[in-house]
């Protein structure tokens, strides 16, 4: 029986080309929910593939001049062969000689309504349908033409309404060129040539047993088109449990991706440096592979066989790529098995099947030891290698930084921004030494952290002067430049080159000693060098001491303790502080316990005297949590508790008014803090209400923008002043002040009455009953947070979520310009916080005074 997705199969080899085959994606299940997407696409000419899903597949169109929101503009749009649903997440290069060659990116996706019948619509040659996307809305048409050709021909009309615009005024693929998947921007440009132009393919392919003979957890499957590698955390002893230790090398990390022909070398960071390492491209090839993904590190050994970053360094400065060689250690993919939830063990044996035998000594496989860690790691040091990896016997393979890999180091090493260099002295050439910076970890600030003047060779030290002079600024872009002396003829540089150190200490100041220059870091960028391992926490007072009360190491000491210094008088003692909140991140109790401190300033005032309820997570996101509204036992450090008057026959509720309980609330485990509606000293009538916008997760983020302008556009009519947050998840928070006027019960029955409105008046965007089968393709106004006893998630809380996102007040005006509503985290807030100074976006909601009059509710009534 034909299928509708023949043709799309009949055009491509899968073994070659990265696009989906046409699996379906969970959420397209469901046809309640039309999803679009439009692709710009540069192949032989740059166009964009409009996509309306139909019927199970992709309904595909390729629009040379692409979308424009004119009505006067026609524009014409060639038929092509319907394609899968999960087409409409693709991104990526498809190679050269396959069927629609170059790059794609998703520059626009949502959802589309048909206004009339679409496949009597479709069929008969005229669509009429609504867009809702991240850049595309409004009223549009597909209309047939009656032209003759190989494939039909239609156009792509926008109807005149509120979204359209003159072209001559807004050109909208000139102003949003972007993708809204990635930060990918596409114009034409010449193809890149693959690796079948200039190598010949094996002719051998490679049968691997210990993969297809069934290995615990692998998986028959796509390969990924990108791949991010799983990254070890930094430690000072090696824990316990069964591990294997690994030579930590010298050298760049890298990760190659094999598609029949195409070989691909990508950094850590998602670089391709293919072009740079031909030599090793080769080798790569020759190892007869189908399709794999290799996990390794390059480097280049010095005279002494000894590791090298130097070399490496000079190796692409000299273009002498013959000498990189090729450490593998890890097989996340091999041959159409997805090899990520194999154990460790299982997946190096592969990948030592896979190189046993090979003749090019470019590739080695990366040796481990089971020997005692204390010992392999004194022998590294003597041997002047970095230090060694571990790695927990069994694990899987997760593409972030994980507690199942860990780093041991021999000697402090750290990347650095290059922030500025000084003068040369005598018959020194280029610069004296390189300025150089740290990004606070908390703060996100660029502090200087010392100078680098030793480890320069002459050729070098020209070539980076030569680099870093187009750099040069007028100010320095670090916050505590050096004063005095330090600072005479100092030429100050925009941020963006990365260099490694290797160092004998760090002042407490935050300034390296005895700094030797190691190479360029040309695979990393410079906002993402912090200073790893350290403490360099600001006005926070750190110490770490074991039950003795002597000084000892922190990192993975289960007895070990820190202590945080709030923004009051007190110091309170976090213990387990490495332990690890979000494995995604890699953010420890530690860190969320010094985030909460530094937020009290701003997050107390929305905290005193509300009952708070507390999401509490002791094992971190991923282990057990629970909601606790009442104190127990556990009595948490300066927390103020009510009489229980206030709630009979519970334990008493809970009120957090103190930086102490803030940062004592962290201590026990707490995640989020939710609050009341209401404050002391008359818990029983509301002083705000909130309207809590949940998304249908399909929905793109420009609904959820339109939803919340919507909503508060009704509370602007009635007369109503409200304030907006970002709920840390997917939704938003709309806040209206009250005075304490009126009970629970009636201030509930009037929040419902504004859900019911809005769903009444539009049903296609809200509902007002909850359920996840009622809200699909819709927001979801709940109403129901103002009920007594219940709670809503408090400003500048954090959230139980990947990347612990936090919600966070903002001005209305920021709202159309917000890319979600977890664009905010622990570690990214306080920057925001620090640019606005005075200019709180709350700071007029506490003099607000108003209250809802019946001539409200008459017109709510009115209007439902």
């Amino acid at each position: 029986m034909a299928s509708p997705l023949d043709e799309y199969s009949r055009k491509r080899d899968f073994t070659a080309t990265p696009e989906p085959r046409g699996a379906r994606l969970p959420h397209q299940q469901s046809a309640q929910v039309l999803h679009y997407v439009i692709q710009k696409h540069a192949a032989r000419q740059l166009h964009y593939d409009f996509r309306l899903e139909l019927d199970g597949t992709l309904k595909s169109w390729a629009v040379p001049k692409g979308p424009c929101l004119d009505p006067k503009v026609k524009r014409l749009a060639v038929q092509v062969e319907d394609h899968p649903l999960d087409y409409a997440a693709f991104e990526g290069r498809i190679p050269e000689g396959h069927y629609g060659a170059g790059e794609v990116i998703v520059w626009d996706r949502g959802t589309w309504a048909p206004l009339d019948d679409p496949r009597a619509g479709y069929a008969q040659g005229r669509l009429k349908f609504e867009l809702q996307g991240e850049k595309l809305s409004g009223i549009w048409n597909l209309v047939r033409t009656a032209m003759v050709g190989k494939k039909a021909q239609w156009f792509l009309i926008k109807s005149r309404d509120e979204q359209a615009r003159d072209l001559d005024a807004f050109d909208i693929l000139d102003a949003q060129p972007g993708s809204v998947l990635s930060d990918h921007s596409l114009t034409p440009r010449e193809p890149v040539p693959t690796l079948a132009a200039t190598t010949q393919r094996p002719s051998r392919r490679r049968s691997l047993e210990p993969v297809q003979s069934g290995a615990g957890g692998a998986l028959v499957g796509e390969m990924p088109q990108q791949l991010s590698p799983q990254l070890a955390t930094l430690v000072e002893r090696q824990p316990e449990g069964n591990w294997r230790y690994e030579i930590k090398f010298d050298g760049y990390r890298l990760l190659t991706r094999i598609r029949g022909e195409d070989v691909r070398l990508f950094t850590r960071t998602g670089q391709d440096w293919t072009a740079r390492m031909p030599e090793l491209v080769q080798a790569l090839a020759d190892l007869g592979l189908e399709s794999a993904w290799l996990d390794g590190e390059i480097l280049v050994e010095n005279p002494d066989g000894q590791a090298s970053f130097q070399h490496l360094q000079n190796a692409f400065e000299q273009d002498k790529s013959e000498a990189i060689h090729y450490y593998l250690f890890d097989l996340p993919y091999l041959n159409g098995v997805d090899l990520r939830q194999v154990a460790l063990e299982e997946r190096r044996a592969a990948l030592s099947t896979v190189l046993t035998g090979h003749p090019d000594s470019r590739l080695r496989f990366s040796q481990d030891f089971d020997e005692n860690p204390e010992h392999l790691l004194g022998s590294a040091c003597q041997m002047k290698f970095e230090g060694l990896i571990g790695k927990r016997c069994g694990s899987p393979y997760t593409s972030r930084r994980s507690t199942d890999w860990i780093k041991l180091k021999c000697r402090q090493r750290q990347e650095f921004v290059i922030v500025g260099y000084t003068e040369p002295q005598g018959a020194r050439a280029g610069f004296g030494a390189l300025l150089l910076g740290l990004h606070e970890a908390h703060s996100g600030q660029l502090r200087y952290a010392g100078k680098v003047g030793t480890g320069f060779r002459e050729q070098s030290l020209r070539s980076l002067h030569a680099g870093l002079a187009p750099l040069r600024r007028k100010t320095p872009a670090i916050v505590n430049p050096p004063r005095g002396i330090e600072a005479r003829g100092v030429h100050w540089l925009t941020p963006e080159r990365v260099c490694e150190v290797a160092y004998a200490e760090m002042t407490r100041d935050g300034v390296v000693r005895h700094a030797v220059f190691q190479g360029l870091r040309e695979d990393k960028p410079a906002e993402a060098v912090t200073g790893e391992g350290l403490q360099r926490l600001g006005n926070i007072a750190i110490s770490a001491a074991g039950s003795s009360g002597t000084k000892q190491p922190a990192a993975l000491q289960s007895s070990a303790t820190a202590r945080v210094q709030t923004t009051g008088t007190g110091q309170l003692k976090i213990t387990h502080p490495q332990r690890i909140i979000d494995p995604v991140s890699g953010i420890t109790k530690l860190e969320l316990a010094e985030y909460y401190a530094r937020i009290a300033p701003w997050a107390l005032p929305w905290l005193e005297g509300r009952p708070v309820a507390l999401v509490r997570g002791p094992a971190g996101i991923a282990g057990e949590l629970f909601f606790q509204r009442h104190a127990d036992k556990q009595a948490i450090p300066q927390l103020t508790l009510l009489d229980p008057a206030f709630d009979p026959d519970h334990a008493p509720l809970m009120v957090i008014d103190s930086p102490e309980a803030l940062v004592g609330a962290a201590q026990m485990g707490t995640l989020e803090l939710h609050t009341w509606n209401a404050r002391l000293p008359n818990l029983e009538k509301p002083d705000r209400f909130i309207l809590d916008l949940d998304p249908d997760p399909e929905l793109p983020w420009g609904r959820m923008i339109e939803a919340t302008q919507l909503t508060q556009t009704l509370l602007d009519e009635l007369g109503l002043v409200s304030f907006l947050k970002t709920s840390g998840g997917r939704g938003m928070h709309v806040i209206v002040p009250l005075s304490r006027r009126q009970g629970w019960a009636s201030v509930k029955t009037f929040t419902q009455a504004i859900a019911q409105h809005m769903a009444n008046l539009m049903p296609e965007r809200f509902t007002a009953v909850a359920g996840p089968r009622n809200r699909i393709g819709k927001v979801f106004i709940d109403y129901l947070r103002n009920s007594r006893g219940a709670s809503t998630v408090s400003p500048y809380s954090a959230r139980a979520r990947e990347g612990l996102p936090v919600s966070v007040p903002i001005h209305r005006y920021e709202l159309a310009t917000l890319a979600g509503a977890n664009t905010w985290d622990v570690r990214n807030l306080l920057p925001r916080l620090e640019r606005l100074g005075q200019d709180d976006p709350w700071a007029t909601l506490p003099g607000i005074r108003q209250s809802i009059s019946v001539a409200m509710r008459k017109r709510l009534a009115r209007k439902t």
